[in-house]
């Protein structure tokens, strides 16, 4: 997929009104929180849940609150859609921020456009709850759905962000459990690396308007603490063994400092037989489907995203 390259860093020459909407969010919280280096989490977490402002509301969508395993969400419920494939998605925000509420017009989005209807869980959070917590909460919302008549193979899990760690990370532990895993596997900009060594850091800080390795620092630490090695597999899916996964299907924006993420997942995946598809948006920031409903890049993303689902 292919579109101009910005003049200004992730931003598309001759974009539509309105595109530049997320790496602008993007830009002012980094400057709310360069000039409060102390925020409390609680004040990051009303901060990050703004992320679905760049999104537009789908049309002929509902919206239902539940406990799945245990686990607090929102379902989205696009009209007509096929109720036995279900999509469990995993927010991003680093483990620590974002939620169900910031991430459900997003999720809706990408149901809609498969036609089947997702969940999106509130997971436990860092630095409240570390890894493996989010793991868990995502193999027991997985195993709930499987007990209430969903087939496994008809669950998708998929996230974004850190939450894109946790939709590749369940399937892995499913697998290690000897269970039957998801069906597929789908990860926008996927944060991976733990080790937070990415060569993106570096050569895409110009162009990344949120992502910093001192973001990711905090938030590693939040989530892993003393005890976990960040080379632990379940943690950082770099190092995990791939054999028997489910399809994959990764996005990312060549803009952002996470691209390599992207990419070295591709590549490990792949190397262990996986069926791996790798969609890069020009000039895009990270996530950038949330700018679905505004950009017709996210548009054709979702188009070659269905393609592949309904493969």
């Amino acid at each position: 997929m292919t579109s101009n390259i910005s003049e200004r860093p992730g931003t598309a020459v001759g974009s539509a009104p309105g595109e530049d909407a997320l790496r602008d969010l993007y830009a002012e919280w980094s400057e709310i929180m360069a000039a409060n280096p102390d925020l409390s989490v609680r004040l990051l977490r009303s901060l990050f849940d703004e992320w679905h402002q760049p999104t537009v509301e789908p049309e002929d969508v509902t919206y239902r609150e539940d406990v799945v395993g245990g686990v607090p969400g929102i379902w989205c419920l696009p009209r007509g859609a096929d109720a036995s494939k279900v999509l469990l998605y995993t927010h991003g925000g680093g483990f620590a921020v974002g939620s169900a509420a910031s991430h459900r017009k997003i999720a809706a989005h990408v149901a809609e456009a498969l036609g089947v209807i997702g969940f999106v869980l509130d997971y436990r959070r860092a630095p409240e709850f570390q890894h493996p917590a989010q793991i868990e909460d995502g193999v027991a919302a997985f195993d709930a759905l499987v007990e209430k008549g969903v087939a496994a193979h008809d669950i998708t899990t998929i996230g974004d962000s850190a939450g894109g760690n946790l939709a590749v990370s369940i399937a892995l532990a499913l697998l290690a459990q000897g269970k039957q895993g998801p069906g597929a596997v789908i990860a926008f900009s996927p944060w991976l690396d733990m080790e937070n060594k990415g060569e993106t850091l570096v050569t895409k800080s110009d162009s990344d308007a949120l992502i910093t390795p001192e973001l990711l620092e905090g938030m590693i630490a939040g989530v892993l603490g003393d005890a976990v090695d960040p080379k632990t597999p379940l943690a950082n899916p770099l190092y995990a063994d791939f054999t028997e996964f489910p399809r994959l299907y990764i996005t990312a924006g060549s803009a952002e400092a996470l691209l390599d993420n992207a990419t070295r997942l591709e590549e490990r995946a792949t190397a262990h037989g996986v069926d791996v598809t790798l969609s890069i948006g020009e000039g895009q920031q990270h996530v950038y489907p949330f700018l679905a409903g505004r950009s017709s890049l996210v548009d054709d993303e979702f188009a070659k995203l269905a393609s592949w689902y309904r493969k």
